[in-house]
């Protein structure tokens, strides 16, 4: 965040010093309101370019197994350009190398899960998928298993036919 408004502000800076050097190559004939809505203009262009790349550089930096299964767009009246084209506020992402299952219980599946954000911190929640049941739930303090993979103290939710986690791990049953 600090970085991104770093750039803003030198984009800025650096906007309205062209500015100035154009107004003296051209015997200051421009209108004199031109640097700062230039210096404007560029600090709104490098805010939007922020807005729009995070999603792709975070991604890009995901380590090799980790899926993203869901994303979330986001319009905000205050940025009247994700009405043209929303924005990825957040991500889950599937970390198909930690996907387990014991061998008596072949429908219950167990893997990490990233929930990114923009302007958050990433968090890390274990899951349990039962896809013969086809539902899905958080690995707690509270939850037990016993040698024989079987499953207590979970609360389950049932989940929606087109849940992103439960296709991602039990391959669109």
């Amino acid at each position: 965040m600090f970085f991104e408004l770093v750039a803003t502000i030198v984009a800025g800076f650096a906007a309205a010093g062209m500015m100035m050097v154009v107004n003296h190559a051209t015997g200051k004939r421009l209108p004199k309101w031109l640097t700062p809505v230039a210096a404007g203009v560029a600090m709104i262009g490098v805010t939007i370019s922020n807005e729009y790349g995070w999603y792709d550089r975070t991604v890009g930096q995901l380590p090799e197994g980790v899926q993203v299964i869901e994303t979330v767009e986001k319009q905000s009246f205050y940025r009247p350009w994700t009405y043209v084209k929303p924005f990825t506020e957040r991500f889950v992402a599937l970390d198909e190398t930690t996907l387990r299952t014991h061998p008596d219980q072949p429908g219950l599946h167990m893997a990490d899960s990233y929930y990114f954000g923009r302007w958050a911190p990433v968090n890390r929640i274990g899951v349990l998928v039962d896809c013969d049941g086809m539902r899905r739930a958080a690995i707690t303090g509270a939850v037990e298993f016993t040698d024989q993979g079987e499953v207590t103290g979970v609360q389950w939710l049932q989940a929606r036919g087109d849940d992103a986690l439960i296709n991602a791990v039990c391959g669109g049953k």
